[in-house]
C-alpha cells in the first residue's frame, strides 16, 4: 500500500482516482516489462513499481493525458 505520497495528493495531480489507478497501472506495467526485458525478474534495488510510480506522478514525472 502506498502512504507517501498521500493516494489524495496523487488523486488531484491526476484529476480523480480512476485516473490515477489506471495512469499507475500502466506505468507500473511499463516498467516491468522493461526491466524483464533487461534480463531482470524484478526492478533493481527490489523498489516496487507502484511506489516508483506513485513518486513519479508526485514530482510531476508522469501527468495524465487524454489520449
Amino acid at each position: 500500500m502506498i502512504h507517501k505520497p498521500p493516494i489524495d495528493e496523487l488523486a488531484d495531480k491526476m484529476g480523480s482516482k480512476y485516473v490515477l489507478c489506471v495512469v499507475t497501472s500502466k506505468r507500473a506495467r511499463q516498467l516491468l516489462e522493461h526491466a524483464q526485458s533487461q534480463g531482470y525478474k524484478e526492478l533493481p534495488n527490489k523498489e516496487k513499481p507502484l511506489s516508483i510510480v506513485a513518486q513519479e506522478i508526485y514530482d510531476s514525472k508522469l501527468i495524465a493525458t487524454n489520449d
